[in-house]
């Protein structure tokens, strides 16, 4: 009878153990972290430990996700009553560029909207090529860009050369009226892969706040 069998066997039949208790403590088997050999019941148990060591650690991630999703819901829900209060389009971006540059931390913002009455003495009205419109129409969703030939460098005029990641939010749903850019000097603030569900909810609270406001 070789081992497969052996392995096969106790798997079939799952009473052995109970009818013969006595194995658990005559049989002996290498420690996992030693050459001494220790009884069955001993390996099971430290089989079990390093388990709950796994599952323990599982828990204090989850555990820890949930608390960084409450901050940003948090973070988020104070911008959305900032936004809300908001009388007019200066307060609405005033009250934008506060949260997001001191609750986010994001330290570089530029935004332009197009296709709206937006006074032509803020920066939000100032020019955008075709190109950029295009670009921010086809986007569908937030995107965490790249640097290197990113259409939107431009706007953030001299910060521009110290930015090493950036995030794209269009603004509008059924038609894109303008864009959202996040800029940091950190290359890993911003990176391709990372989750967008909360620059999406952001861009939704900021086109709503200014078509209302325009």
């Amino acid at each position: 009878m070789n081992a497969e069998e052996v392995a096969q066997f106790l798997k079939t039949h799952p009473q052995f153990f109970d009818q013969h208790p006595e194995l658990f403590e005559s049989i002996s088997v290498p420690h996992p972290y030693g050459g001494r050999a220790i009884p069955l019941a001993e390996r099971q148990t430290i089989t079990l430990r390093e388990k709950v060591r796994l599952l323990e650690g599982k828990l204090g991630e989850l555990i820890q996700f949930g608390e960084e999703n409450d901050a940003i819901s948090e973070k988020v829900h104070r911008l959305a009553v900032a936004l809300v209060g908001a009388r007019d389009f200066p307060e609405l971006t005033q009250a934008l560029y506060l949260h997001l540059g001191e609750d986010f931390a994001v330290p570089h913002l530029a935004m332009r909207v197009w296709g709206k009455s937006v006074p032509v003495d803020f920066v939000e009205s100032q020019a955008v090529t075709e190109a950029q419109r295009r670009h921010a129409e086809a986007m569908g969703a937030p995107q965490c860009a790249a640097i290197a030939d990113n259409p939107y460098l431009e706007w953030f005029g001299e910060a521009a050369a110290h930015l090493r990641s950036m995030a794209l939010v269009p603004l509008g749903q059924s038609a894109v009226f303008g864009l959202l850019a996040l800029g940091s000097e950190d290359p890993e603030r911003f990176f391709p892969e990372m989750g967008t569900i909360y620059l999406r909810r952001i861009g939704e609270l900021c086109a709503a706040g200014v078509a209302a406001r325009l």
